[in-house]
């Protein structure tokens, strides 16, 4: 069997396993197990791509480049990280009575559904796939966000389901959009919706469906990615939901709805021959920074200030792949890299923080450097990292975006700079009282599962200092591809 359909058929047996023994002892342990075979089997993809270049299997259904292969790696590796961080955070949310024996199965079978959903939106190849695995990823969110199933778990799982749902059918609508331009001048059948097919036919796609179709695109996967003002889901999502699904949806479901929006952009730039898509993302990017920005000036819950900075997040990463060009796709490329290994490694010292204090008030969160140096450590470490101080990779990645935006967008770089301005001051000045302030909580009952925060702010580390050869080229190639 091809490594690439092992990529995804690992989390898809792994979820009917947990289905039935996830309330088990040793549940939390198959999940790390499945977790890990579906690394593996990325690695062994990457590592085939890397030695034969792009592949396609079944049919031409599936299709793997240098603009997904390193996504499906990271997706697999933050993935198999969080299943190590939810061992001991789940079970201590057991023992308080938080989470039921069918409340685990439930959580332990959904987060591997929930992983090859991404894993399969990121290796599709036909783009009503794609719009399947984005539909079937808000789903299995949904059920995850309400696994408490407390007032507030519910609410905000309704919240998600009818924005996101509302924005997939517009996203629904794009894809008929792009069926309509591409039959035209492909033909009939499943071959019009395969983006290889799609990309080299972009230039004699109809001009103006395509622009609908992008409109109605954005919109669609520009709500999963949380762009403004179409956020409104993602924080009360994670402030509601276990802390492991917030680490995956800053980390992965917002990546992977960006990449559809990328390959959508890739071919309405051919199509239309000009910056229309590119201009579009410049807006919801800037608007996005911006909203973040201020919002986080006002928030009292830790998960949901970092949501926020999420949301900032990708904006600047909109912003870039908008701006296009290989140097800005080049910084968007790793910004999502670092945001992702950043932003997860944040969760995973907020969630044992949170456990220890009680409460996810940040008022009510201090001294940690006292009662856990390493959760406390982890989390000043990721503050500052995800602030963008040198020499983490996000230093990187937001200088090269902002030395772009002067160059091609001389008028907005004031904007991002008073955005990551005032967003650097809102986040720090909350950080530092919850890390050295004066406290009196207690220890708890079992060590926190610290080495996920500590391996992903290391990579950073190492993005900031130096890049690997390897990914360098994949960054460059799929900044080709990416164009604009």
């Amino acid at each position: 069997m091809s490594p690439l359909v092992l990529v995804f058929i690992s989390p898809l047996v792994g979820s009917a396993v947990l289905a039935f023994m996830g309330h088990h002892r040793n549940g939390r342990d198959i999940n790390v197990a499945f977790s890990f075979l579906t690394f593996l089997a990325s690695t062994f993809l990457t590592a085939k791509v890397v030695a034969h270049g792009p592949m396609f299997a079944l049919d031409k259904q599936f299709f793997i480049d240098s603009l997904n292969v390193f996504l499906v790696t990271l997706t697999a590796l933050i993935g198999f990280t969080t299943s190590i961080f939810s061992r001991p955070y789940m079970r201590i949310e057991e023992e308080r009575g938080k989470m039921t024996p069918n409340r685990m199965r439930l959580y332990f079978s959904m987060y591997q559904l929930f992983n090859c959903c991404m894993l399969l939106a990121l290796t599709t190849n036909n783009m009503g796939i794609l719009w399947v695995a984005m539909e079937a990823a808000t789903l299995t969110t949904v059920l995850l966000v309400s696994v408490y199933r407390t007032p507030a778990s519910l609410e905000a799982a309704w919240k998600y389901f009818i924005l996101c749902g509302v924005g997939i059918a517009q996203a629904l609508f794009g894809t008929i959009l792009l069926y309509m331009a591409a039959q035209r001048v492909i033909g009939h059948g499943l071959n019009p919706l395969l983006w290889t097919n799609l990309n080299a036919s972009k230039a004699h796609l109809n001009p103006v469906i395509m622009s609908l179709a992008f409109v109605f695109l954005l919109v669609g996967y520009g709500t999963k990615v949380g762009l403004a003002p179409l956020h409104n889901w993602l924080p009360d999502a994670h402030a509601e939901g276990p802390t492991p699904i917030s680490a995956v949806l800053s980390g992965l479901l917002l990546n992977v709805a960006l990449y559809a929006v990328i390959r959508c952009k890739v071919l309405t730039d051919g199509a239309l021959g000009n910056h229309f898509a590119g201009h579009l993302m410049i807006g919801f990017g800037l608007l996005s920074v911006l909203v973040a920005a201020f919002s986080l000036l006002r928030q009292k819950d830790i998960k949901r200030m970092f949501s926020y900075s999420s949301i900032e997040h990708m904006g600047l990463m909109t912003f870039a792949f908008g701006i296009g060009g290989p140097i800005a796709n080049f910084a968007g490329l790793l910004h999502m890299t670092v945001h992702a290994l950043t932003k997860s490694a944040i969760f995973y010292a907020v969630g044992h923080a949170a456990q220890k204090a009680g409460s996810q008030m940040m008022d009510q969160i201090r001294g940690l450097i006292k009662i856990s140096p390493t959760v406390g450590w982890g989390l000043m470490m990721g503050t500052l990292a995800i602030l963008g101080m040198p020499p983490f990779g996000v230093f990187a990645s937001e200088f090269l975006i902002l030395t772009s935006a002067m160059r091609q967008l001389p008028w907005a770089t004031p904007i991002l700079l008073l955005g990551l301005g005032v967003a650097f001051g809102a986040i720090f000045s909350r950080v530092q009282p919850m890390v050295f302030g004066e406290t009196t909580m207690k220890r708890l009952p079992h060590p926190p599962a610290l080495l996920p925060v500590f391996v992903h702010l290391g990579l950073v580390l190492m993005l900031g200092l130096y890049i690997p050869t390897y990914l360098n080229t994949w960054f460059l190639q799929a900044a080709r591809i990416i164009g604009g």
